[in-house]
């Protein structure tokens, strides 16, 4: 995992020094490195990455684009690990309005949504019974 953290870190890096900013482009490593932070439990680092790619999908594309609509539903993830309901919701709604609109409600992308959806909505009825871990993770 190290290596993976390293070589992502050296690409955007690396665009960031060559273009001297951060590239519309280079957002893709800006939510890789959220998705390794995340696999990796450093979830106040993933969060960071997925927030920072989210504004700067924004900005470069807009907030109802296919690729910030998947940051969106990454960071969704992400709060649902951390036991953070109301963010998680809040972030897999905008998620499936967007990509409901952009590809329709059978799309397969669309589908993962409504899929992390049902299961934020399973872990909800649930709620009192369960009890977080040290990790963040639901028991």
């Amino acid at each position: 995992m190290a290596e993976a953290e390293g070589m992502h870190q050296r690409a955007w890096g690396g665009q960031v020094k060559a273009w001297g900013r951060e590239p519309a482009s280079m957002l893709v490593e800006v939510n890789n490195l959220g998705i390794l932070y995340a696999e990796q439990g450093k979830m106040a680092e993933a969060e960071a990455m997925y927030r920072r790619a989210v504004e700067g999908r924004e900005k470069a594309w807009g907030p109802e684009h296919t690729s910030t609509l998947d940051t969106v539903n990454n960071l969704g993830v992400l709060y649902k690990h951390q036991g953070k309901m109301a963010e998680a919701e809040a972030m897999y709604r905008r998620a499936l309005e967007g990509q409901e609109k952009a590809w329709g409600p059978e799309h397969t992308s669309t589908l993962v949504t409504v899929n992390n959806l049902g299961n934020l909505y399973k872990i909800k009825a649930r709620w009192p019974k369960r009890k977080p871990c040290i990790d963040g993770r639901w028991k």
